[in-house]
């Protein structure tokens, strides 16, 4: 397909920075003076070489002997003088920006799975795995991936519950290529089961932690199959990458391989603005989603239908489009049943002026608010939401939150 070529010229890099190279060599080196038995190596798909044009991020893995604890504090004693950040987690990890983002993560230097003492340890067999298994796939994964960003459904991580990169490389691996899994996306079942070494036969269901199945695809981990490595994926994400392989299958475009950019000057809506707490990425991305979705719901009675929020370093947007930017200053509250007496009883203490309509006993409540313009600033201003951004604004009204 000669669409995919030109995306490829796109967003296929043409080789690796030295300056990637001369940061493992220079952090070996610290390690080496610290006497530490530990080997520096990139990981990620930089390590895969299924890495973007113009990705700056790069994983970088300290891989201790197995005879090391407390990983994190020795990995810091290495990176004295340098300027980085320290990454709260199951086990602490660094973040260097320079020219790059460089994650610096401090593993075991294990063979085996079942030798990991943290989630983390797996990390660079599963690029081990990759390496082995999809050369040449090197090409789909990188569109997969692209594609995936183009339509917001990249990123495991708890505000996102999309396809994370180990699961797009598994996916390619499987079904033989990009195009391969688009097809095969639409004939996907409810909790399909993606089995690379058919490890499970069949019987992931049963085999398969309970917790681990509520994700609508079942991708086993071939490193560690006891593992659902899709189970961060929502319905919601799996149903838009669904819906987008049938459309552009249909239709090809190199639309969808483009990453949309909200136009805030263009859009015929509520947008707000801001700033985000300071902390682990994923932790203040699901402060934000809760945050969105606490004013989503109480923008339900305006009958909201376009919605969304984008996200970087430290500021973003909110945006929702309304059917109705007024509604009526008074609304029905139906109750219990006339025959359901205690009910009633109950109901009528709390309400005044009640009315029977259709055997049911009914009464009108006032709007608190009328306008969306008014409900949005009172939302805005409330402590669930203060509590999990820094600052929001809409129009000429500031919100500051707490920065606890």
């Amino acid at each position: 397909m000669g669409i995919l070529k030109e995306v490829l010229f796109e967003i296929k890099p043409n080789g690796k920075d030295k300056r990637i190279a001369k940061f493992v060599k220079d952090l070996q080196k610290r390690v080496n003076k610290q006497k530490i038995k530990a080997k520096v190596v990139i990981g990620g798909s930089f390590a895969k070489n299924t890495f973007l044009k113009d990705n700056y991020d790069i994983d970088i893995f300290v891989k201790f002997d197995k005879k090391y604890t407390n990983l994190s504090k020795l990995l810091e004693k290495c990176l004295n003088g340098l300027n980085y950040e320290k990454i709260h987690g199951s086990r602490d990890y660094f973040q260097i920006n320079n020219d790059f983002k460089f994650e610096i993560v401090p593993v075991l230097n294990i063979k085996k799975p079942e030798d990991a003492v943290n989630v983390t340890d797996m990390s660079p067999l599963h690029v081990d795995w990759v390496k082995k298994n999809g050369k040449r796939f090197r090409d789909d994964i990188i569109l997969l991936k692209q594609f995936c960003k183009g339509i917001g459904v990249y990123g495991a991580e708890s505000y996102i519950k999309g396809f994370s990169g180990h699961v797009v490389d598994i996916l390619v691996i499987y079904h033989g290529g990009f195009i391969e899994v688009l097809k095969k996306a639409l004939k996907w079942k409810d909790k399909e089961v993606i089995d690379y070494y058919d490890y499970h036969k069949g019987k992931v269901m049963w085999n398969m932690n309970k917790s681990k199945l509520n994700s609508p695809l079942i991708v086993v981990d071939p490193i560690l199959p006891s593992r659902n490595a899709a189970a961060a994926l929502s319905d919601e994400k799996l149903k838009l990458f669904v819906n987008s392989a049938k459309k552009f299958l249909k239709k090809p475009s190199k639309e969808f391989f483009v990453v949309k950019k909200f136009d805030a000057g263009k859009f015929k809506g509520l947008v707000l603005e801001f700033e985000s707490m300071n902390g682990k990425k994923d932790v203040v991305g699901a402060k934000i989603l809760k945050s969105f979705e606490f004013i989503l719901k109480g923008l339900e009675e305006f009958k909201v239908i376009d919605s969304g929020w984008e996200w970087s370093e430290t500021k973003g947007k909110m945006w929702f489009k309304v059917r109705n930017n007024e509604i009526s200053e008074e609304f029905e509250r139906i109750g219990p049943i006339v025959s359901m007496n205690d009910a009633v009883k109950k109901f009528k203490l709390k309400h005044k002026k009640t009315y029977v309509k259709s055997g049911k006993v009914c009464v009108m409540i006032k709007r608190k608010f009328n306008s969306v313009d008014d409900k949005i600033k009172f939302l805005i201003k409330d402590k669930y939401v203060l509590e999990r951004v820094k600052v929001i604004k809409y129009n000429q009204w500031d919100g500051i939150g707490s920065i606890g």
